[in-house]
């Protein structure tokens, strides 16, 4: 009971915090309203030795929070996707802050119109477990880039990276400009509920749904990275050694726990058991032993595995069959690593079905023709990502014109996540919005349409009372 309340009262200076540093920011945003692009351009990089730095100390880190997550994997998908972010922002910041020439009608004339991009305040980021680095940094270096100050919400799946980023950011930049929180749900939730000019969240459909109601309360504006079932589709003459090779980049990475990670194959039914084999064979490969392999990253924690070994257990019972990938033949009792894992003859009723999987399980479903496959992708709720693999390019452009999802690969996995010139979000069921790209740089904007009329005012031939000047206009426009 002691415990209990010593949590509460922490809890709640959590939240009292995180309510006077939202108050500081807002301030501070009306005293400042509109940094210039070398302010701006500074800010960002003052990131780089925040990361670089400080390599070890963060792959320490998330290694800790994971119990394994592999070292290179923090490299590659933390590390470098964000500094080639930071990169390519403060190269083409100058270009997206200039105004946009825009045209008049003769009913404006004569005047000029243009639209600036202007900062819209203070900027709420809520940051998932899975990539807690790049998914509270890469949003950041946006919301920098577009004057915007910024708080951080870190996942509490992640605690010690939380805690490393919270430091170094309070080493960086004054409270007021970027803060990073963390703590439990109930810090979350309060945090979801505060009244940011935009909200930003990385997480599940179902969380999602719950920061959207929040925010709606304060008509807060948000942009959510929701995920779903990405779909992966094998066309029916493509290198099967070639597709699992390039699948096996998107699903093993960090164990499949991704937002866009192949969840399910669409395979030919002649060749389903050509992709079983490849894909053995290719994880095998990259994978001779997992149990104390450094490179082979773990569930993030009990619950998560919990989740998955749960997803296994009810695809079992109603009658799929579970191939599980363990070339050393490993006992993995008391890990929190889970092999490789392929399921054959799933069903609707089944669990692994229905959820996001987010893990190294991954579906098999056998198709007759292409169009069968867009059926079966349509039938369900709109993906983050789809890939297909296919040197046809009739085909590819049958699939890109025929299908819905956030983004697509094409004879790839995941590769898109990393291209910084084109936006990535969701639709429909997998989230609303972007932010990588231009697209990141207006959503953090408010895109402020101006007109400017000259001395000569052309509006006086349409006063009261209405005369011939009038009735000429109407004639001309609607009397045609």
């Amino acid at each position: 009971m002691v415990a209990e309340v010593k949590d509460l009262h922490s809890n709640n200076a959590d939240v009292e915090r995180m309510q006077q540093i939202f108050a500081a920011q807002k301030a501070a945003y009306r005293q400042h309203p509109y940094p210039s692009a070398e302010q701006r351009i500074e800010l960002i990089n003052r990131i780089k030795p925040l990361l670089l730095d400080n390599l070890d100390a963060w792959i320490e880190a998330l290694n800790n929070d994971f119990t394994t997550r592999a070292a290179d994997e923090t490299k590659l998908a933390e590390m470098l996707i964000t500094l080639e972010g930071l990169k390519y922002t403060t190269k083409k910041l100058r270009k997206w802050m200039k105004p946009q020439k825009r045209s008049v009608s003769a009913l404006s004339w004569p005047g000029k119109t243009w639209v600036e991009y202007q900062p819209l305040g203070v900027v709420g980021i809520m940051v998932p477990w899975n990539y807690p680095i790049q998914l509270a940094v890469v949003p950041l270096i946006t919301a920098l880039a577009a004057g915007n100050r910024v708080m951080i919400k870190m996942s509490e799946a992640t605690p010690r990276t939380g805690a490393l980023l919270e430091k170094l950011i309070a080493d960086t930049f004054p409270e007021e400009q970027v803060a990073v929180i963390n703590g439990e749900v109930d810090v979350a939730q309060a945090f979801s509920s505060l009244p940011f000019d935009h909200l930003l969240f990385t997480g599940s459909t179902t969380v999602g749904r719950h920061i959207m109601r929040a925010a709606a309360a304060n008509l807060t504006p948000v942009t959510l990275e929701l995920g779903g079932k990405s779909p992966c589709i094998i066309g029916q003459d493509f290198p099967m050694k070639d597709a699992a090779e390039r699948i096996a980049f998107g699903k093993c990475l960090n164990s499949g726990q991704t937002c866009v990670a192949p969840d399910y194959i669409l395979c030919p039914e002649n060749r389903v058991q050509e992709f079983v084999d490849a894909w053995k064979a290719q994880v095998a490969q990259s994978y001779p032993t997992m149990l104390n392999n450094p490179d082979f990253t773990a569930i993030v924690n009990p619950r998560q595995y919990g989740r998955l070994q749960g997803y296994l257990k009810d695809a079992r019972e109603k009658g799929a069959d579970v191939i599980e990938i363990n070339p050393a033949n490993e006992d993995f009792t008391g890990s929190q690593k889970i092999p490789h894992t392929l399921v054959l003859n799933v069903t609707d009723d089944m669990q692994i079905a229905q959820d996001e999987i987010f893990g190294p399980l991954m579906i098999v479903v056998p198709y007759k023709n292409l169009d069968d496959a867009i059926d079966y992708v349509n039938e369900r709720p709109r993906p983050l990502a789809l890939y297909y693999f296919d040197w046809d390019q009739g085909n590819c452009d049958r699939v890109l014109k025929n299908t819905h999802s956030g983004g697509v690969c094409l004879n790839d996995t995941i590769s898109h996540v990393g291209v910084d010139d084109i936006p990535f979000g969701g639709v429909g069921d997998s989230g609303m919005g972007a932010y990588h790209g231009p697209e990141g740089f207006l959503t953090f904007s408010q895109a402020k349409g101006i007109y400017k009329k000259g001395k000569f005012n052309a509006t006086k031939f349409i006063l009261p009372p209405y005369g011939r000047g009038m009735h000429k206009i109407i004639d001309k426009y609607f009397l045609k």
